[in-house]
């Protein structure tokens, strides 16, 4: 869901919403944000009463493999946390 805000509502290419950090909430209500947040995006969320755990392994954010359709041709992307990709021909 993260990265398909990422494409259709921001605009991004596949593999920019594909690099950009994640976040999940855990089952005790603390917000799990990966590397890469902006400080001030953190600060925000504390602000506004959110618990936060940070340096979580990649891993657990999972990973991804987007393809987008163009006009005239395909845009792909392949997820750094995992194994894998982009290719065409």
């Amino acid at each position: 869901l993260q990265m398909m805000i990422r494409v259709f509502l921001h605009q991004q290419n596949p593999q920019a919403a594909s690099d950009a950090p994640r976040w999940y909430l855990h089952e005790d209500s603390i917000l799990c944000l990966e590397k890469g947040f902006q400080p001030s995006v953190i600060q925000g969320l504390l602000d506004r009463g959110h618990q936060i755990k940070h340096d979580n392994p990649e891993h657990i954010f999972g990973g991804a493999q987007l393809i987008c359709r163009l006009e005239d041709g395909y845009v792909a992307g392949s997820d750094h946390r995992k194994e894998g990709l982009a290719s065409g021909f």
